[in-house]
């Protein structure tokens, strides 16, 4: 029966394969893999019993893991590598840095207030709370765990955790060992950029000869990047075909009301995202089919940082972002002002376990501090599976909240991380692609000489 299935899953590779040869857009052979993706790991579900899906489900793990494997090794480099080449490329980027991130990052931060004011009113308007949830085995450990973490949390100020944005030890943050690495990796990059261009009058043959050889390096990775990516609808239908296969349909059952609503405030913060493109002239339709690839992937990966590399060639192919302005909105938009795992989902949960403490959570006061907390609490979460609970903890601690019981919600994290992680990556296009326009509208409004 498992060789059986595994022939299946073969068949689904081949057949993608087939659809490249046959020169099938990028976006179809993305979308036949999730929807042959659903079907198989439906197929493999209900065929075979846990026994046998552990025996099959790393063959499919090792495609699925392994593309997200590839794209996790050369996000550091790319960031790197683009930012740098960047900076030593365009005219007085010294001042151009600071303004294209503090533009980004305002975009990132504004719309995470708005998502965060979305969760609290879906959450209020649909009555959600924490009263009878089932507290099972698993969700006791984790809420144990949480409160452990929480209590490690408090022990560090949101002054500290800005300061730890800045590297102590580059290679420690090029190896990607701390959760801010991305962003210590850009701080190293546009410093090594700025004192780079300092050298061009007093050193000009020193600065010639790095910026051919930043180039060169650039030019590489980015045939690199173009290479992994042709294998994004395998690794997609290989992700799907893991996501159907483990849902736990009782549970989702279970939770079907608070999943619902989660995914209704993630629907209306994407419509918004699409009016504050229509307001820079960017038709909903077009983005929708250009950003398909990149969403899609967020959605089956999980990963905002994962994304990075498609994010990025997705503003500059896609919507014509230059390409420092859309290597820093993919960064910045991996660990600051999530929309989704940093703003919607902590509001959410904040909202259902206030009444536990005896506040009302349709108390202005209240409403106007969590959002407060969560915009400046969304600097610096991992962009990775997990970086929402690692963001609700620090809301939920900061407000003096009981945070055990966000352990609660495990059971069906993992599908609504999906669509969280969607709209992050979502936001982070939409900050490069509006950055990208008030730039262009600057330089043409500059007058001549």
């Amino acid at each position: 029966m498992v060789l059986l299935f595994l022939s299946l899953f073969i068949i689904v590779i081949a057949f993608l394969w087939w659809l490249q040869r046959r020169h099938v857009s990028f976006s179809k052979r993305v979308l036949a893999g999730i929807v042959l993706g659903l079907a198989t790991g439906a197929l493999f579900q209900f065929g075979l019993n846990q026994e046998q899906l552990n025996t099959l489900l790393p063959w499919a793990n090792l495609i699925g893991d392994g593309y997200i494997r590839l794209l996790q090794m050369i996000v550091i480099p790319l960031i790197f590598i683009s930012v740098l080449s960047a900076i030593i490329k365009i005219d007085h980027q010294e001042k151009g840095v600071g303004t294209i991130s503090l533009r980004i990052i305002s975009v990132l931060i504004g719309t995470a207030i708005i998502a965060a004011i979305i969760g609290i009113t879906v959450t209020n308007l649909s009555g959600l709370s924490m009263d009878g949830i089932y507290n099972g085995a698993a969700e006791i450990a984790q809420s144990d765990l949480l409160q452990q973490r929480s209590a490690e949390l408090a022990n560090h100020s949101f002054a500290e955790r800005l300061s730890n944005l800045i590297p102590t030890n580059i290679f420690q943050d090029l190896a990607g060992s701390r959760s801010t690495s991305t962003i210590g990796v850009v701080i190293f990059s546009a410093l090594l950029g700025i004192v780079a261009r300092k050298m061009k009058r007093k050193q000009p043959e020193s600065f010639t000869f790095f910026k051919n050889m930043v180039t060169s390096l650039h030019d590489v990775i980015m045939q690199l990047i173009k290479f992994v990516l042709r294998l994004t609808p395998y690794g997609v239908a290989a992700l799907t075909i893991r996501i159907a296969a483990e849902s736990d349909a009782s549970q989702i059952l279970k939770l079907g009301y608070f999943i619902l609503a989660s995914y209704l405030a993630i629907i209306i913060m994407l419509i918004i995202h699409l009016i504050i493109l229509m307001a820079v002239g960017v038709h909903p339709g077009s983005y929708l089919k250009k950003a398909f690839p990149a969403l899609i992937f967020a959605f089956t990966s999980r990963s905002s940082v994962g994304t990075i590399p498609i994010n990025t060639q997705t503003q500059i192919s896609q919507f014509g972002v230059k390409e420092g302005i859309a290597n820093l909105a993919a960064t910045f938009g991996a660990t600051i002002g999530q929309n989704g795992c940093a703003a919607l989902y902590p509001a959410m949960l904040a909202v259902m376990i206030a009444p536990t403490a005896g506040i009302d959570p349709t108390n202005i006061r209240f409403l106007l501090e969590l959002i407060l907390v969560i915009a400046v609490s969304s600097f610096g979460v991992a962009g990775v599976g997990g970086g929402a609970t690692f963001a609700a903890l620090m809301v939920l601690s900061t407000m003096n909240l009981p945070v055990g019981l966000v352990g609660l919600l495990i059971s069906v994290e993992p599908l609504i991380d999906m669509g969280r992680t969607t709209l992050n990556v979502n936001g982070s296009i939409v900050a490069g692609i509006v950055t990208n326009k008030l730039s262009k509208e600057n330089q043409t409004s500059e007058p001549a000489g």
